[in-house]
């Protein structure tokens, strides 16, 4: 599929797209790969992804859903990547978080983080969405590509999972 370039009125719709939300979305990308510079590769290649098919979407109003979905799927991409071994790579080290990030951080705040990662990774997007990106159920379903419903319970079950892994008392 060819798309043909974006009008000046689609760069410009996609720069304010960016200046408004590139930050939240690099936070979002953070906070499921853990590192810095890989978050702001994923928010690039999400930004990339939407200037080249601007053209093609059938609401345009919907460009940032469009954007958190492709987001999330980059993210997804880049901790495949990192379990699978590679002839060119060495083996993986998990994102240790920056000394900048650490001394920000509280000790509670970290073991948060921590615990988060260790969900699984349906769970930890929900839980990221709902409460860390503040999106409404059914924008976290869209995102998703899942129901409301969906999104219910797995937020539940994560909530649940977290607080066990927290060692939080029902």
């Amino acid at each position: 599929m060819t798309s043909s370039p974006p009008s000046a009125g689609a760069d410009a719709a996609i720069t304010g797209i960016y200046a408004e939300h590139a930050l939240g979305l690099t936070r979002l990308a953070l906070i499921m790969v853990g590192d810095r510079e890989s978050a702001e590769d994923v928010v690039h290649d999400a930004f990339l992804g939407l200037h080249r098919r601007f053209g093609d979407l059938r609401d345009r109003d919907k460009a940032l859903v469009y954007l958190r979905s492709s987001v999330l799927n980059n993210a997804r991409s880049v901790l495949r990547r990192r379990r699978l071994p590679s002839w060119f790579a060495g083996t993986y080290d998990p994102p240790v978080w920056s000394a900048e990030s650490a001394a920000l951080l509280g000790a509670e705040r970290r073991e948060v983080m921590e615990a988060l990662h260790r969900l699984p990774r349906r769970q930890r997007e929900a839980l990221v969405l709902r409460y860390y990106a503040e999106l409404s159920e059914e924008e976290t379903a869209q995102v998703m590509g899942v129901s409301r419903g969906t999104v219910k319970s797995t937020t539940s079950r994560a909530l649940d999972a977290l607080g066990r892994l927290l060692g939080e008392p029902r």
